[in-house]
């Protein structure tokens, strides 16, 4: 379980309010997996009971769980960095044009794979990021099912950290000599874009996972693609690109450029996240 946000350190123990600067987003880390341990813990103390889901305007569902570790997210956030915007996709229609003309904005995604969640197949995160001049530059993705907790931030690497022990370093790997491990969508995969897009990679195998798990796994050196080839939000992938471009990787669209943030209406075009 996680502690409150009193004691500095690498662990889940954050900072305290005015600790760090969203100059300086390495220093915002220990703040952030608090944040985040904090919010999963809210989001299990849901999991075992009746999700009651609802669904919002866009079909896609809610649950309780969603909305407990959006209110403690985005207040803390507000107290870490009080003249920094909080942009939520559970608050978006009000927090939305907060990221438009601001330089820094935080995207959080407090239960990302709400699917995932009411399967009860453990494979959902919490996922807060800083975005910097359209850059994801820091970032954390939690599961709280594993107590696995990623971060990282721009020059200051990537680190795991396992059931509260110390945060460990890791990296993507470079392409495997027998050839890539593929990370596809366990919910939204479009199969039949994915085998012409793959034809022409060394694919050795592919393996399905849901929410931003994608994207740790390949920062993690344990997969090597994750082709998106279907709607994501940005909220979605900022967390998990800061990891994985902290860890070596790179997240781009199809046309080869960077996959920015900020952008109206806050949609992505398709992307490949990648490692080494």
């Amino acid at each position: 379980m996680s502690g409150p946000l009193t004691a500095a350190g690498d662990g889940r123990a954050g900072e305290t309010r005015g600790a760090g600067d969203a100059d300086r987003p390495a220093s915002l880390l220990p703040a952030l997996r608090a944040i985040a341990g904090r919010a999963g813990d809210a989001i299990l103390g849901v999991y075992g009971g009746d999700h009651h889901a609802r669904a919002k305007a866009d079909a896609s569902p809610v649950t309780l769980a969603d909305e407990l570790a959006d209110r403690l997210i985005v207040a803390a956030l507000r107290e870490l960095t009080p003249a920094v915007p909080v942009v939520s996709e559970e608050t978006v229609e009000t927090s939305g044009p907060a990221a438009r003309g601001s330089r820094r904005f935080w995207l959080v995604d407090p239960l990302d794979g709400t699917r995932e969640f009411l399967k009860r197949n453990g494979e959902f995160t919490v996922n807060i990021a800083l975005v910097v001049d359209g850059r994801p530059v820091a970032g954390v993705v939690h599961i709280p099912v594993l107590d696995e907790m990623f971060a990282g931030a721009l020059g200051a690497g990537a680190t795991l950290q396992r059931a509260g022990g110390a945060p460990a370093a890791i990296a993507c790997r470079p392409a495997p000599a027998d050839g890539l491990v593929v990370m596809t969508s366990r919910s939204h995969a479009d199969n039949a874009a994915l085998d012409v897009f793959l034809r022409d990679w060394p694919v050795k195998e592919r393996q399905v996972a849901g929410s931003s798990l994608k994207f740790c796994r390949i920062a993690q050196g344990v997969a090597d693609l994750y082709p998106r080839l279907g709607p994501t939000s940005e909220w979605d992938t900022a967390a998990g690109h800061a990891v994985l471009e902290a860890a070596g990787g790179s997240v781009r669209t199809l046309d080869g450029k960077p996959l920015a943030y900020g952008k109206a209406g806050l949609l992505n075009p398709h992307f490949l996240a990648r490692g080494a």
